[in-house]
């Protein structure tokens, strides 16, 4: 019995719509975090496997999500911790830039440990509803 893989991958996009959807801001970071660290794990495996396609698809997705965490800053109410979020944003997207140049796992190991910091610092986070 094969499975329709279309049919998966739509299902799939639906349940992630839903879920965003229904995700209040806090849980939506979240997400982009975790879908960021996910990307990062997928690019050390691709170069364990030397695959440099899915290397710089992974490198360059986790890169988009940064970006957009980086978006997201409110320097108005975040003050201090906005900037610093800021500079260490750059910092990863330059990091990765290397890695994926590279093909430097440990410079993907680097920028996943401070992205593993940041999610637990906002998981942390009392929510100001």
């Amino acid at each position: 019995m094969s499975v329709n893989l279309s049919a998966l991958k739509q299902y799939k996009s639906v349940d992630l719509r839903a879920s965003v959807e229904m995700a209040s801001p806090k849980e939506l970071i979240g997400m982009l975090l975790d879908g960021a660290l996910t990307a990062l794990a997928k690019s050390k495996g691709a170069i364990e496997r030397k695959d440099i396609g899915e290397r710089t698809l992974q490198l360059n997705k986790a890169n988009d999500i940064i970006l957009g965490l980086k978006d997201f800053l409110d320097h108005e109410k975040g003050g201090e911790i906005a900037s610093n979020l800021d500079a260490l944003y750059d910092y990863m997207v330059r990091t990765l830039i290397q890695a994926n140049r590279n093909n430097d796992q440990e410079k993907v190991q680097e920028v996943m440990n401070l992205l593993l910091e940041v999610k637990s610092g906002w998981s942390a986070m009392e929510t100001n509803s």
